[in-house]
């Protein structure tokens, strides 16, 4: 088996994943997989993909993500491993798109606009 590249986007987050047979190891910008991602949410939230197909033991995983805080990066790599998932196997698709991990989420930070305070805040208003 070849090494499968694949890439998932949250916010700003850019996850890039290469999958390749193995014992289980997610490395994640050359740090351990429990190292980078401290709380069980934020875990779970990555391996779930893996879990719903029964791969925690059969892949390597080597991931380059950036951008975003820490939960959008966890989301770009769970759609990114989730799309090397389908790759992989076309029947794996039945199982997670179901559970909503392949659809890409468009929510993005709304843009500040002129002659406002924020994006939709406006500054105070004086009758007189």
């Amino acid at each position: 088996m070849e090494t499968i590249h694949k890439i998932g986007r949250r916010k700003t987050a850019v996850a890039r994943v290469y999958v390749s047979k193995g014992k289980g190891n997610i490395t994640i910008n050359n740090r351990e997989f429990d190292n980078y991602f401290t709380t069980a949410t934020l875990r779970y939230k990555v391996q779930q993909p893996l879990a719903l197909t029964n791969n925690e033991k059969d892949f390597d995983i080597k991931v380059n993500v950036f951008g975003g805080g820490i939960t959008g990066q966890a989301e770009a790599i769970r759609l990114a491993i989730s799309r090397a998932m389908c790759a992989l196997n076309e029947e794996n698709r039945l199982v997670l798109k179901p559970e909503g991990l392949l659809t890409r989420d468009p929510r993005m930070v709304e843009r500040k606009k002129f002659g406002q305070k924020k994006a939709r805040k406006k500054f105070q208003f004086s009758k007189r």
